[in-house]
């Protein structure tokens, strides 16, 4: 069984950055594939970026390209993912995830395991 954290989430101002991080148990990452997704209030759950067990490919959502990065650490089982020039529509809590086998669909429905999710606040 997969088992994730998420951490770094926090209250963060318009035009700042923020680094999650999300520790993983139970498989080494270079066999899953990753991704980070978010929910705001109010709002359905969507993909943010996602990271290959490969570590060669990533994938983000085009609204964000730019201002997000997506990182992995297989020695450390840990993802992570840096947003900068924080707006408060980022204002959501962010969720890692993973799944044994890649698609090409980025739906929640598609990933099997969940973190329990961190919550960033973007003040303006």
């Amino acid at each position: 069984q997969v088992q994730l954290v998420e951490s770094g989430g926090g209250l963060v101002q318009a035009g700042g950055s923020l680094n999650v991080s999300c520790v993983g148990s139970g498989r080494t990452f270079n066999l899953l594939n990753m991704a980070w997704f978010r929910q705001a209030p109010g709002k359905e759950r969507e993909f943010v970026a996602a990271f290959s067990k490969s570590g060669l490919s990533t994938d983000y959502l085009n609204s964000m390209k730019g201002r997000v990065s997506i990182s992995g650490d297989n020695t450390k089982n840990t993802l992570y993912l840096q947003i900068d020039s924080l707006k408060p529509e980022d204002t959501a809590v962010y969720y890692c995830a993973a799944r044994e086998h890649r698609t090409y669909s980025y739906s929640p429905d598609g990933f099997e395991y969940w973190g329990q999710g961190t919550q960033v606040t973007v003040a303006s």
